[in-house]
């Protein structure tokens, strides 16, 4: 009666996208778009980021999706394990999604989370990779690929590079940034966008991986115990209040903050609780460009604090954890403390 091929549920592989890119270059932006887009299909999602409070879960719009947040080191790291355990966790019920989608950290080269994907047999039969996709901050490109291998190793192992924040760019600009994502990976197509927005048919279900190119590339891609490195310059630094936040003294501290060290600070992330506001709000930052909104009210019994992560160089803990405690409104005169 029913078709043989549907039976047997190995057989059919579910397809992973990798969603790579430097810190702030939109990645979260591209992903929330794949999530409520009106395409019909349902993605279970493996959110990592690099910092040891989990902020990126909170900037990810609700949605039915299953979000994975693993925030215990990057995922081609020590996460491998529970990248594996996880999706081996999915695969129990897999009839609750079409497709899995991983975003990486910033600072992830793809190369080891793609091993992933063939160096488990299990992981292996049950899933396929569909492609790998990099989404980079035209703007900030150069100076990236100058500084930070993990920028050029994102798009050298791209299918397709969503050429993100176009707006910010002239048209000498823009083709000078292709030419060196050319450079450096001549096969990859090249989606130019503003804020992410491309065709979700573009990134997924494209079935653009290419293992043979990936080794022809790398011929060790999938030897055992492939090393990689980090830069050992970058660190994160993760804060948390408990009293909401002042937002006039908050918008002083960070403008101020990004004025003088925007060049050490490649990213800055935070959820925020305002005195006197039932809405969360995101703040994310890439150098000294910063954005921020509303994203809808806490969650029913959620902890009601404000978050944020730094991840840059040269960051001095101490003086951001007081210049962002400083940001707290002032307690009820029945708490009896006096902060300042």
């Amino acid at each position: 009666m029913s078709d043989p091929t549907n039976a047997p549920g190995p057989r059919a592989q579910i397809p992973v996208t990798v969603l790579t890119g430097y810190l702030g270059a939109g990645k979260t932006t591209l992903l929330n778009r794949i999530l409520t887009e009106n395409h019909g299909r349902r993605f279970a999602v493996v959110i990592n980021e690099f910092g040891e409070l989990g902020v990126d879960n909170d900037l990810v719009v609700d949605a039915d999706e299953e979000v994975f947040e693993m925030n215990n080191g990057c995922i081609c790291c020590t996460v491998r394990g529970d990248l594996i355990r996880i999706i081996g966790g999915l695969m129990k019920r897999r009839d609750r999604f079409d497709g899995i989608i991983v975003e990486t950290t910033g600072l992830a080269d793809p190369a080891p989370v793609a091993q992933t994907f063939f160096a488990d047999e299990d992981v292996r039969r049950a899933t396929k990779l569909d492609a790998i996709v990099t989404v980079v901050d035209a703007r900030h490109l150069p100076a990236r690929l100058a500084d930070s291998p993990e920028a050029e190793e994102q798009i050298a192992f791209a299918d397709i590079v969503v050429l993100n924040k176009m707006d910010l760019v002239t048209p000498e600009e823009a083709a000078e940034v292709e030419r060196r994502i050319r450079a450096i990976n001549p096969w990859a197509e090249i989606r130019r966008a503003v804020r992410a927005a491309v065709p979700i048919e573009s990134v997924i279900g494209r079935d653009a991986f290419s293992l043979e190119r990936i080794l022809e590339r790398e011929p060790e891609f999938l030897a055992e115990g492939n090393e990689h490195e980090h830069d050992s310059d970058v660190v994160s630094v993760s804060l948390e209040v408990e009293r909401p936040l002042d937002p006039e003294r908050f918008n002083a501290w960070i403008t101020q903050l990004l004025a003088t060290k925007g060049q050490d600070l490649l990213r800055t992330k935070g959820i925020l609780h305002y005195a006197g506001e039932d809405r969360r709000f995101a703040f994310q930052a890439v150098h000294m460009l910063a954005d921020g909104d509303f994203i809808g009210p806490w969650r029913e019994g959620e902890p009601r604090r404000s978050r944020i992560v730094f991840i840059g160089r040269d960051l001095n803990r101490p003086a951001l954890r007081r210049g962002f405690e400083a940001c707290q409104a002032e307690a009820p005169a029945a708490a009896g403390t006096d902060r300042t």
